[in-house]
């Protein structure tokens, strides 16, 4: 049988899981995004990846300013008639009643093996805290944060460590998508037994803000270096550094360890272009 579902997702992770669930013949019957968001130096309102993708398809989409107490969506889902949800990084909290109303439950794919790194920012984290032996999870959702019972995990193959948070998020949203294409079905079917959690192993992660990407030349090589890696997409690693006399903010864009220095190879001054850092600190114009 090919299992009847709507998707809940929105950035980039999640249209790869869409990407990998279309390869395996597993077509959405319905997709609900974020909303359209302000983007871009003017600010332009622009639809999410996953809405960009349902677009292109012509899979019907919603983007509901809210989910709980939205009793049209709620009916809206009901008529759906899905075998299962599924969850890959939508943004929104979705409450109990929704969670159950296919009959098979809500699965999520989730960036870690859980319990660690439960949250927001498991990706991050996992460059933060060298975790090599990161992967993903399957799980059924429940109203706790990452919580559910497991029904698969998998290690990824990451290659050479630590990696760009944009890379590593590529490779696990690549993997949990080949991942719950293979366990999809056999679930609606009830050939997978779900596993609790171990509950007192669990880790968790924060919501990260601009401050975290700091740089202090001062702290360690490795630790500036990861940094680096971990907050490519948002908020970038960044210093106050100084040139021709004037102290401008830095976005490093790419840099490197030699001995153990921390090497700065490539910067992106506030309001300038990206430019190697040694032209940067010669006060070249970009």
């Amino acid at each position: 049988m090919t299992p009847r579902f709507v998707f809940f997702g929105t950035p980039k992770f999640a249209a790869i899981v869409l990407d990998e669930l279309e390869e395996a013949g597993y077509p959405p019957s319905l997709i609900v995004t974020a909303p359209p968001k302000p983007k871009g130096r003017h600010l332009i309102l622009t639809p999410s990846e996953v809405e960009e993708w349902a677009k292109k398809r012509q899979v019907p989409v919603l983007a509901p300013a809210r989910v709980k107490g939205n009793t049209e969506l709620f009916e809206t889902l009901k008529r759906a008639e899905a075998d299962v949800f599924i969850v890959a990084a939508y943004g929104k909290i979705l409450p109990q009643e929704l969670l159950d109303i296919p009959p098979h439950g809500t699965l999520n794919v989730h960036p870690s093996i859980l319990p660690k790194f439960r949250g927001p920012s498991p990706i991050e984290s996992a460059i933060l805290s060298d975790e090599i032996g990161t992967g993903v999870t399957i799980m059924l959702l429940d109203v706790e944060l990452d919580h559910g019972d497991i029904l698969a995990q998998e290690a990824a193959d990451i290659g050479s460590w630590p990696p760009k948070a944009s890379e590593l998020e590529e490779t696990l949203a690549r993997g949990g998508g080949k991942l719950l294409a293979r366990m999809l079905a056999p679930w609606v079917e009830g050939k997978i037994v779900s596993t609790p959690q171990d509950h007192t192993l669990a880790t968790h992660t924060k919501k990260i803000s601009k401050e975290d990407g700091r740089i202090s030349i001062s702290d360690p090589a490795m630790l500036n270096l990861k940094k680096v890696k971990a907050y490519d997409l948002w908020p970038g690693a960044w210093m106050m550094a100084k040139s021709n006399g004037s102290e401008r903010r830095i976005k490093i864009t790419e840099a490197h360890i030699d001995g153990d220095q921390f090497v700065i190879d490539r910067v992106i001054p506030e309001g300038k272009k990206e430019m190697p850092y040694a032209d940067f600190l010669r006060g070249a114009s970009a």
